[in-house]
């Protein structure tokens, strides 16, 4: 199973890159990980929130399959704690999907479209984090619950 975090937008800082980095690369002795960026949609004067929500949300939907789990990043989903995360994404795994795809939306959310594609909500918190932050928190929970899930000493209860 292939697990790609799919993000709109790019990390323009780089220490919080070099953190990302750090964790995608210790996530590479779990599993096939991939981060793909979608471009950022510059807002206009002629373009308002909701159209540029659909236009990110079109650049999303190209990228997956029907066969693909999409999983949205949003703050109105499901609330786990790490433990659980990672009994989550095992029973993911144990389904035999080839592709598992969490998305980081822009800075309006998500369109209908994806939100009607989707097949779950997962929310890291009910704080708001900029995109940049979410890739590594989420990035840094997706190598914490594969290291829960080989019973590793990186979490501690």
């Amino acid at each position: 199973m292939t697990i790609k975090l799919l993000a709109v937008g790019k990390t323009d800082d780089k220490d919080l890159q070099k953190l990302i980095d750090h964790y995608f690369k210790r996530l590479k002795h779990y599993c096939k990980f991939e981060i793909e960026l979608i471009p950022d949609i510059k807002k206009s004067k002629k373009m308002d929130e909701q159209l540029q929500k659909q236009k990110e949300g079109e650049l999303i939907l190209a990228k997956t399959q029907a066969s693909d789990i999409l999983v949205l990043l949003d703050e109105n989903g499901k609330n786990f704690s790490s433990v659980g995360f990672s009994n989550w994404l095992q029973k993911q795994m144990n389904t035999g999907m080839k592709q598992l795809i969490f998305v980081i939306g822009g800075p309006y959310g998500f369109s209908e479209e994806v939100y009607q594609r989707a097949n779950q909500k997962i929310s890291l918190s009910k704080m708001t984090f900029s995109h940049q932050m979410v890739r590594l928190f989420f990035t840094e929970q997706l190598y914490r619950a594969f290291t829960i899930l080989k019973n590793e000493p990186y979490h501690h209860q």
